[in-house]
């Protein structure tokens, strides 16, 4: 099935959008042979557990493993070294499983149970565990850029060192998880939950945690440089030497510590100096003669009046150009919202497809016109400069949804 792609990823192409159709066209060939990961999504629905039983069995010493793993039980199986690139494994069963080492590059564990699963310096980049449930899962030095966790829940894994650069933990939960030293630059982690997580050291920098919960978290000397912590909940949290050195909308009521980076001071100096121009130019009055006002004294002080009025039209000015930038600023990150949004609806109905046997609608006019309206709002997104140049993006965010209401209205 076509699926929304990640707003770092590059956008789709008509030769790409072909190549799907063509893939579409054959998938019961490729289900047979288990050739590609299209045609093991349309081999039906099922329900977690429901798939092939393997539980316990060694893969890692030649076992052969079925065509297709959705919803597969592989509970406690040792999966070690194994490639699944781009395997298709919505609601597989991994519980206690072993997957050390194991490349897992592109491939989707969307309502996967990988509680406790051992996932150490694997290569996770960009796979799907959208609504996966990885608690207690182990990741440490595991390989995830560009990985997608919404919705996910991680409390209590164990992510030290992991490589995380724009991951996406969207709503996702991460209470008591361990970060320690982990790398989730550029992170997208908008309304997820990092209570009591420990992120000793790690690097935040220009991630997006909006909304985000940080209570009672170890925040020691991590670096949130020009990350998004608009409504970031830090009560409890210990920031002792975090660098917030350009973060945005940094409220740190009720943390504890003494971070860096955050300048408390408000700079204003150009009125100040205008003050201090005028003061001093007076000086000249003290040489005047007490008889009367000297026409230099004259002539300073209509120095001083015409300068402080240019600072004043310079103020105004700057200050209106201020307001427009943090306008603009302020509309694409909800445009940016917006699509990660529509990308989630496209990405939930796909897997309601999936799981109700609906697998003709890939080839639906208006299944293809969301994924086209979704890729055209992030290239909307990318080349908008200006608040009126977003709302193109508005429009084609719209133009996508009003295409998913259409095609649900008609398999309801």
């Amino acid at each position: 099935m076509r699926r929304p792609t990640p707003l770092t990823s590059v956008p789709l192409t008509l030769a790409a959008a072909a190549f799907a159709l063509s893939a579409l066209a054959a998938a019961p060939a490729h289900a047979a042979a288990g050739q590609t990961a299209t045609g093991q999504a349309a081999a039906g629905p099922c329900k977690p557990g429901e798939g092939p039983d393997l539980r316990g069995r060694d893969f890692t010493k030649g076992a052969q493993l079925p065509d297709s793993l959705r919803c597969a039980d592989l509970t406690g199986a040792k999966l070690d070294d194994i490639e699944f690139v781009q395997e298709d494994m919505t609601g597989a069963v991994l519980r206690g499983a072993s997957l050390k080492r194991t490349r897992f590059t592109q491939a989707t564990l969307k309502y996967a149970d990988l509680r406790e699963a051992d996932f150490t310096e694997a290569d996770l980049g960009q796979a799907r565990f959208h609504h996966a449930d990885l608690r207690k899962a182990i990741m440490v030095d595991a390989e995830a850029g560009q990985a997608e966790f919404p919705y996910a829940n991680l409390t209590g894994a164990v992510l030290t060192r992991a490589v995380l650069t724009q991951a996406n933990f969207t709503s996702a939960k991460l209470i008591d998880a361990d970060l320690t030293d982990s790398t989730p630059g550029q992170l997208k982690g908008r309304k997820a939950d990092f209570t009591r997580a420990k992120l000793h050291e790690a690097k935040m920098g220009q991630a997006n945690l909006q909304n985000a919960t940080f209570k009672d978290a170890d925040l020691t000397e991590v670096v949130f440089t020009q990350a998004e912590l608009d409504g970031a909940d830090f009560t409890g949290a210990t920031v002792q030497d975090a660098d917030f050195t350009q973060a945005d909308d940094v409220n740190l009521a009720g943390a504890k510590g003494t971070p860096t980076g955050i300048d408390l001071s408000e700079a204003s100096s150009e009125p100040t100096s205008a003050g201090e121009d005028s003061g001093s130019a007076g000086t000249p009055d003290e040489d005047t003669d007490e008889g009367g006002v000297s026409v230099g004294l004259v002539m300073v002080v209509l120095s001083a009046v015409g300068l402080a009025l240019t600072v004043v039209a310079w103020g105004v000015s700057h200050q209106r150009r201020i307001g427009r930038q943090a306008r603009f600023t302020l509309m694409r990150r909800g445009a940016e919202e917006d699509i990660t949004r529509l990308g989630e609806e496209i990405d939930q109905l796909d897997y309601e497809f999936q799981l109700n046997g609906y697998s003709g609608m890939t080839a639906d006019q208006d299944w293809r016109l969301a994924i086209d309206a979704y890729e055209a709002a992030k290239n909307a997104l990318v080349i908008a400069r200006r608040e009126q140049e977003l709302h193109s993006v508005a429009r084609a965010v719209q133009d996508g949804r009003n295409a998913l209401l259409r095609l649900r209205a008609r398999v309801r």
